[in-house]
Formats: structure tokens, C-alpha cells, sequence
């Protein structure tokens, strides 16, 4: 059998961290079995779906390197679901309700005042055509409900094991609203089987749809695929992620915060599983690890300061040929190997470099206590040229001219000449500043 998936998003909202990370579990699967990815997007809601949220998730997706090999959308394939829709009306799987919304609150509430669970009663089953007629005659259109089999649901998921469900628990799920329109549950379906998907990857919310899912393929003489139903991501205070949060979209943490794609990778393949969350620096390492069975059912927490220090690892193992055009991009054209390779172990996000490159080429306000001390050690600059031997010449120079050492010999040259208290090692990006500015700058007393 060749896996075929899907990663089906509602483009009612930005791809966000929670909804890369499932389509990331899938890809990853998909990939790993050598199958194929669909990219389904579901915009049957077409009052809340937006074609910028349409071309976020692709823009998204791309850029997280998660590439398809299959597109559709659902709103181009009505008359698919109006054959299908039609096929379960005939058999009798789907029955006309026409309850108003008003009368199903008021029927939910009842039941749960008398602890009771609230299931559809099937009322509308016992309609004859006249009092049909007569509710249409007083203007009321049918929504149309699914008839869910009572007998039991059972399945075993790839992450979560033996799931049961009982058809008499459950509540028989409408499937088209009062327009015509049809909803999500019946389209995916109808989808899933024309498009042979073999497995199902989602989120542990649609547990419950699944199971009434299962029947939907059943009524239309198709298979079921197989199930996995990962965890939802939850922050840090224990709740669930949003995808409202725009700081946690994909667009917003690569364009405005400067993520690098293998930091986020590498925090969303492993959070929730038993491997340890590392950097990992190509896709390779990443499909060769997944494996369902290292998933954990526990709701598994983003931390935005872990994506930040993974951040800053991958840079720090980052070559320069590799953001040599991104670095370009930034309007740092001048910038080559040696001063990448100085500064990139004092960098958390790539536009850091900005700054260092600001210290090395452009005016600091330089932090000096004492002008005597720094006069003294401008004196004791060695003649050019300099090389990654220079630092430890002149430190050797001051130390022995003023008596300094340790952290107050240290220190107050940092500062003078960097204007920060932290920084690339000083014997390597002395000669990336030049003598030149650092006499101007120990001069500033």
C-alpha cells in the first residue's frame, strides 16, 4: 500500500505553530513512508475563509520546507458533494430536520438540567410528509442530519491505541445546514476516499468526529483509513495554543522575529515525543527520527524561550554559505566568512548581526570610567598590521604598564572599544574593527 495523506486546513485563520506542527507530523510521515502529501484546503465556510489566509498557509508551509505533491480545495468540487450528499439521502443516512436553533438550545439545555446527556432525540424521524410540508410552508428549510448506526465504533490509533466509541452515545451530526451548504464533516469525508488517503494524521480534537467519520465511509462502500490522533499544543501556563495569537504564526516568527525554519523544525518534530528536543540542521535527521510510537498522549507545552535558544544553536553551526543571500538581504553585503564566523557564536536571531556588524564598522558611543586608563592603553596600541595575535600582545602590554589583570584589565577595554560588556572573542574581532577606530574610540575620554 502507498500512504497517501493530507494536511487540511480551514484558511479561516494564519498558519500557526499548532497547525504547522500537525501538518509538519504529517509531511514527516508521509515522507518517511516514501508516500504522498496532499494539500487540502478546506474552505467550505466561505463567509469566514479569506484567500491572505489561503496564501499564508502556503507561504508558510513553503517556507518550513513542507512541500505537496497533491492540491485541492474543497469549494471546486460542489457537485462531487451533491452526488455523494444525494447517495446518502437516498439510502436513508441522512433525514431532514427542522428544528430551529432556538428550539436545539432549548432541548440541550432541558437535557443538561436533568443530567442527562445532551443527544439529539431523533424527532425528525418520526415526521410524517404533511407536518414536512407544513414547516416548510411556514418557511423553514431542513437541515440534514447523518443516522448513526448504535453499535459500536472501534478503532486503534497510531498514537493513541484502542479508541471505542457506541453509536447510542453519540449525537447524530448534522452534515448540511439550512441553505444547502454542506459542512466539513461529510466533505472531508467524500474527499478523503475520492483522493484514497490511507491515513488520517490530526489533532486529538477531532476524536469524537472521527468516529462518526468511520460511518460516513462505511455508508458510501469505502474503507476507512487509518487513524492518528496527535496532541494539541498548549503555552506555558498549561492552556491551549490559539491560532489567533499572531506572534505564533509561521509569517509573523520567520519575517518580523527572524526564526530560522531548522529552530522551529526542531522544537515542533520532537515536543510531545520521548526523543530530546536538539537542533537538528537538515530535514533529513528529522524524517529519519519520526516514528509514531514516540508520542505521548500528555499535552505537550510551547516554549517560546526553548525556540529561542535552539535559535541561537543553529546559527551558531549555521556556514556562511548558507546565509550568505540572506545576509545580503538584510542590506549587509560587505559582510564575508571571517566576520561571519567572529560573530556567530553571540548570535540568538540572524538580524543580530546588524549590531556586531554595527560595533566593528560604524560609531559606538564607547563606555570609559577612566581616562587615564584608557589614555595608557591607546598608547599602547600595536602598529598595523593586525592579526588574531594582536589582543593578546597589547592586553600583555597594558597589563604590564598599569598593574591590571583578571576582569578589571578585561572589562574596561571591551567596553571602551565595543561599547558592550559582552561579545565575539576580542582577539578575533579586534582586527575586524581596525586600529583606526579603536585609537578613536579609546580617544572618546
Amino acid at each position: 500500500m502507498t500512504v497517501a495523506v493530507r494536511f487540511a486546513p480551514s484558511p479561516t485563520g494564519i498558519l500557526h505553530v499548532g497547525s504547522a506542527r500537525t501538518a509538519l507530523i504529517v509531511w514527516l510521515f508521509a515522507r518517511k513512508n516514501k508516500g504522498t502529501f496532499l494539500l487540502r484546503i478546506d474552505d467550505t465556510d466561505l463567509a469566514r475563509s479569506t484567500e491572505e489566509n489561503v496564501e499564508d498557509i502556503k507561504s508558510g508551509l513553503t517556507w518550513l520546507g513542507l512541500d505537496w505533491d497533491n492540491f485541492a480545495r474543497q469549494r471546486d468540487r460542489n457537485e462531487v458533494y451533491d452526488r455523494n450528499i444525494q447517495k446518502l439521502k437516498d439510502m436513508g443516512r441522512l433525514y431532514p430536520c427542522y428544528e430551529t436553533e432556538e428550539e436545539l438550545a432549548l432541548m440541550r439545555k432541558t437535557l443538561l438540567q436533568q443530567k442527562r446527556p445532551p443527544i439529539y432525540d431523533r424527532a425528525a424521524l418520526n415526521l410524517t410528509d404533511a407536518q414536512k410540508a407544513a414547516f416548510e410552508a411556514q418557511g423553514r428549510t431542513p437541515h440534514w442530519r447523518f443516522k448513526l448506526e448504535h453499535k459500536p465504533i472501534v478503532w486503534d490509533d497510531l498514537v493513541r491505541g484502542r479508541v471505542e466509541f457506541h453509536g447510542e452515545t453519540m449525537s447524530d451530526p448534522v452534515l448540511v445546514r439550512e441553505d444547502g451548504r454542506p459542512l466539513y464533516h461529510i466533505c472531508s469525508v467524500i474527499d478523503d476516499i475520492d483522493f484514497k488517503i490511507t491515513h488520517i494524521v490530526r489533532g486529538e480534537d477531532h476524536v469524537s468526529n472521527s468516529a462518526s467519520h468511520i460511518q460516513m465511509f462505511e455508508a458510501l462502500g469505502a474503507t476507512p483509513p487509518q487513524l492518528a490522533h496527535v496532541t494539541l499544543l498548549g503555552d506555558m501556563a498549561g492552556g491551549k495554543l490559539s491560532k489567533r495569537k499572531g506572534s505564533l504564526g509561521i509569517k509573523s516568527l520567520a519575517e518580523e522575529v527572524g526564526i530560522e525554519k531548522m529552530a522551529l523544525i526542531s522544537l515542533i518534530a520532537r515536543i510531545g515525543t520521548s526523543d530530546p528536543i536538539e537542533p537538528l540542521m537538515t530535514m533529513e535527521e528529522v524524517i529519519e527520527s519520526f516514528d509514531f510510537a514516540k508520542y505521548s498522549r500528555n499535552l505537550p507545552k510551547f516554549d517560546e524561550e526553548e525556540l529561542y535558544r535552539l535559535n541561537a544553536k543553529i546559527l551558531h553551526k549555521t556556514e556562511f554559505k548558507d546565509v550568505k543571500s540572506r545576509l545580503a538581504a538584510l542590506g549587509l553585503t560587505d559582510i564575508d566568512e571571517e566576520f561571519w564566523n567572529t560573530v556567530r557564536p553571540n548570535l540568538e536571531l540572524l538580524p543580530d548581526v546588524k549590531d556586531w556588524w554595527h560595533v566593528a564598522k560604524g560609531p559606538v558611543e564607547p563606555l570609559i570610567e577612566d581616562a587615564d586608563f584608557a589614555k595608557a592603553a591607546a598608547a599602547l596600541l600595536p602598529a598595523d598590521p593586525w592579526d588574531n595575535t594582536t589582543w593578546d600582545k597589547w592586553v600583555n602590554a597594558v597589563k604590564t604598564e598599569t598593574g591590571r589583570k583578571g576582569k578589571n584589565l578585561f572589562m574596561p577595554l571591551r567596553q571602551a572599544i565595543t561599547g558592550q560588556d559582552h561579545g565575539p572573542e576580542l582577539k578575533e574581532l579586534l582586527p575586524l574593527i581596525g586600529r583606526q577606530r579603536v585609537l578613536e574610540r579609546l580617544k572618546a575620554a
